[in-house]
């Protein structure tokens, strides 16, 4: 038999490592769309990067609301039907005569005001009619060492949502678990600590490599609306607040322009300081849009004591009786504003 020559050897071991790599690639997307499938209710999102099952195209005489926010909206600690956004889309079609809802959770952990504009870009494609914007804990520097300085954008960490539209979670899932197997915790805050033996750091670091792989496929951005360049402010409120004031000027200005109603929503009161910036938010709103029938403004400030553990579990995220009472205050507003 002729022996093969040095170019052919390397071709064909070019074409058999592409097809190895093709079929790890198929593999691991198969493995993420079976991981999205068993956690998008429970505690993760589905592959498009929100909260439930996917939804298809709007039926014809479908009103679609879309509710954005951080994790209070997507539900912290709860499985997917137990959010707001899940709530109030039964409380809808159960007042409802003849109309029917859908609402869409668009809630993202950790985000605040900043990402409201780009997200409603990113997800125009759901066809929504109405937008609900439930976010200002974020943006105070009691919650989140970001404060007023909260440009998270929690979906776009991920190049390959970037660039494709999917978020992937296997990534986060997979480190997850190589963090339990290594550490016997799932954080490093945790105090429970164990010593891995070489079987089971051998199966952590697949694990770890197998989220880094995932992590990286992506590889650049592109695709989506790119975040602004330009950090938004309102100088109807004060310098601590013109920013987040701002950023959701911008996002609803955004909604109105394609003849999207938005209901914007305070959250119950956490602080004196989240006082003063739904006090600045409001005061904007009836400033700037005040005479636009098209956005409302509804202060749930004293709806629920925070202080109240057994509502609010961690004094920020309510259990699901309080998602549901949030939402019964958010039906009424929906049907008017929808008519």
């Amino acid at each position: 038999m002729m022996a093969l020559s040095r170019r052919r050897k390397v071709l064909y071991g070019l074409i058999t490592v592409a097809l190895v790599s093709g079929v790890g690639v198929l593999l691991l997307v198969a493995a993420d769309v079976y991981v999205h499938w068993r956690t998008q209710d429970l505690a993760g999102v589905n592959v498009w990067g929100y909260r439930g099952a996917p939804i298809g195209g709007k039926p014809s005489g479908e009103i679609r609301v879309v509710m954005l926010g951080g994790s209070t909206v997507f539900g912290w600690g709860l499985p997917s039907h137990e959010s707001i956004p899940a709530f109030l889309e039964r409380r809808l079609n159960a007042a409802a005569s003849g109309r029917r809802y859908s609402v869409v959770n668009l809630g993202a952990p950790g985000q605040g005001a900043y990402g409201f504009r780009v997200e409603l870009a990113d997800f125009e494609y759901l066809d929504y009619d109405i937008v609900i914007l439930y976010e200002g804990y974020n943006d105070l520097k009691s919650i989140t060492p970001r404060g007023q300085n909260n440009y998270l954008l929690w979906r776009r960490e991920s190049p390959i949502y970037r660039w494709t539209g999917y978020y992937p979670i296997l990534p986060v899932v997979l480190g997850e678990k190589s963090q339990v197997l290594l550490t016997g915790s799932p954080g490093p805050g945790d105090r429970v600590r164990f010593e891995p033996g070489l079987a089971t750091r051998a199966a952590a670091g697949a694990m770890r490599a197998a989220a880094a792989l995932t992590s990286e496929l992506g590889g650049r951005p592109g695709g989506l609306t790119p975040a602004p360049a330009v950090v938004p402010g309102d100088d109807q409120c004060t310098d601590t607040w013109k920013r987040y004031c701002g950023s959701v000027r911008e996002a609803i200005e955004w909604a109105l322009a394609r003849n999207k109603p938005v209901i914007v929503t305070g959250q119950p009161y956490l602080s004196d300081e989240h006082v003063a910036q739904q006090a600045n938010l409001a005061a904007m709103l009836r400033a700037r849009l005040g005479a636009d029938g098209r956005v409302r403004y509804i202060d749930l400030g004293h709806t629920v004591d925070m202080r109240d553990r057994s509502i609010a579990y961690d004094g920020v995220h309510l259990v699901a009786s309080g998602n549901d009472l949030i939402a019964s205050h958010l039906v009424s507003p929906v049907q008017e504003i929808s008519r």
